[in-house]
């Protein structure tokens, strides 16, 4: 059965305890993997070009968020810092409460975060986009 990308949620490690917690509501989200890279193995027998898989491409994550002064100075803050960060799929909605769950997947990753308000023109929301270079795979977490 599909999902709906309702209930998806960037996530944080906390520094005190090895508890997740969520980093900020977002808007889109990345893909969480790429296509590894052809390394071709074609030779003058063969009659068309043949492939093994290389390494797997994996560009920066960019989230995309509201914009509001009080979320974009908590994200400033973690500029230049080397953390833990997923995204959860699913959660449960109590009395009006969202709590994620990652009932349906935990994805994580250690990388540096940036920060940065986009533009924008007549009547629109204003966002900000949230980049995380991964500086670890990302990695499925068999908990969920």
């Amino acid at each position: 059965m599909a999902i709906s990308t309702y209930k998806i949620f960037l996530m944080q490690k906390t520094d005190s305890a090895d508890t997740w917690e969520k980093l900020i509501d977002i808007k889109e989200f990345p893909d969480l993997g790429g296509t590894p890279e052809m390394l071709e193995t074609t030779t003058l027998s063969d009659n068309m070009q043949t492939y093994i898989p290389g390494i797997q491409s994996l560009d920066a994550l960019e989230f995309t968020s509201n914009y509001t002064l009080t979320d974009y100075k908590k994200l400033k803050a973690l500029e230049g810092q080397d953390k833990e960060y997923a995204v959860w799929f699913g959660g449960t909605e109590n009395s009006g409460t969202l709590t994620p769950t990652g009932s349906d997947g935990k994805f994580k990753f250690n990388g540096q975060l940036s920060v940065f308000p986009v533009g924008g023109g007549v009547n629109e929301v204003v966002d900000m986009t949230i980049t995380i270079a991964p500086s670890t795979p990302i990695t499925m977490d068999e908990q969920a």
